[in-house]
């Protein structure tokens, strides 16, 4: 059996008795990283008797395999006697080992620990029922960051991270909105250190006890995000909006979406960026004020326009999210067509 414990996110004088005690049991013990406080207190205790996974991060160039590695290695042991397996922070927070073993044909005790997340709450002097996200810095797709919540970067252990970090947010923030560093939350080693986010990846105390705070962002900072320009034309339309939006109709805003398309024709035309993109912009609107005449209305919203077209790209291109292949366009646009005519019937 494999017992995976936690380790919390502070020094040996956080540690609960009961996993002090497993810790110093000098019972096949391994630890994913040594460099944690709790290990570097046993050490200057005098237990030295830990199997550490360190070695296996220098072994492989990509994450995924460092954890493939190491939870190879503890189920093997695991099939043969009763190992201990000790994590930082908490057992079933960011550990991707302990998911892994989780799904693996050995029996797994997971017990407790503190999560870093409740010193970084702490130390933050955050409450995250106003929203929270947390994400792993050495993954994660920008477009899933709601900026509008508590955001929290973990595994920031060094300044490549850091990079990771910061260039998809600068696609979204000012160059000098202010981030915070913090590192070994609820330690008596913990820094807190408040940085322009362009400046990010030049810290120089980033560890693997580190993690980066973004506050929740302002609205007037959010209008390129699709759910600010939705509330937008809400608001237009609402009881206290303009006007002209209110009087508008499917019908009347026709001629409406002629014109905007014949101006977009013209800047394509022109190849003219700036003015391709505010007349995509226009187009846009025009669909985003039928989608709010339908939902004020009770029969469709901006949503269900989004999920018909969305399953509709993904029906109509078998040869990419399915098992057909198109080897050219001609080949793509036969498939779309018999595709549609599939859809007709």
């Amino acid at each position: 059996m494999i017992t995976v414990i936690g380790l919390g996110a502070g020094d040996l004088e956080q540690l609960p008795l009961g996993i002090y005690r497993i810790m110093t049991s000098g019972k096949n013990v391994f630890v994913r990283t040594e460099k944690h406080p709790v290990i570097a207190d046993l050490y200057r205790e005098g237990c030295y008797d830990f199997t550490s996974c360190d070695k296996v991060y220098e072994e492989y160039d990509n994450f995924e395999s460092v954890y493939a590695r190491i939870a190879e290695i503890l189920i093997e042991a695991g099939q043969q006697t009763n190992i201990i397996y000790a994590v930082p922070g908490h057992p079933m927070v960011a550990e991707r080992v302990v998911q892994l073993i989780l799904e693996a044909d050995v029996e797994v005790e997971v017990k407790g620990g503190q999560s870093f997340l409740d010193a970084m709450f702490t130390s933050l002097k955050i409450d995250p029922i106003e929203g929270f996200q947390l994400l792993d810095a050495t993954g994660f797709d920008p477009a899933d960051i709601s900026l509008k919540q508590h955001v929290i970067f973990c595994q920031v252990y060094d300044a490549d991270m850091a990079s990771n970090v910061k260039l998809p947010l600068l696609e979204m923030l000012p160059y000098d909105y202010e981030v915070v560093i913090l590192t070994g939350a609820g330690t008596s080693e913990e820094v807190i250190k408040k940085v322009p986010l362009c400046e990010l990846d030049h810290e120089t105390t980033l560890s693997n006890l580190t993690s980066v705070y973004i506050p929740p962002v302002p609205k007037e900072l959010l209008y390129h995000e699709f759910s600010s320009l939705r509330e937008t034309v809400r608001t237009l339309r609402g009881p206290d909006g303009c006007p002209w939006d209110k009087k508008q109709t499917h019908q009347s805003l026709k001629k409406n979406l002629i014109e905007e398309t014949q101006e977009l024709l013209e800047a394509l035309d022109g190849n003219d960026d700036d003015h391709i993109i505010e007349e995509l912009g226009d187009v846009l609107l025009q669909v985003m004020l039928h989608s709010q005449i339908g939902e004020d209305e009770g029969w469709f919203n901006i949503d269900d326009v989004i999920r018909v077209l969305n399953k509709k790209l993904i029906r109509r291109h078998p040869h990419v999210f399915g098992d057909l292949k198109a080897d050219n366009p001609e080949e793509a646009i036969a498939i779309w067509q018999q595709m549609k005519k599939e859809e007709q019937k």
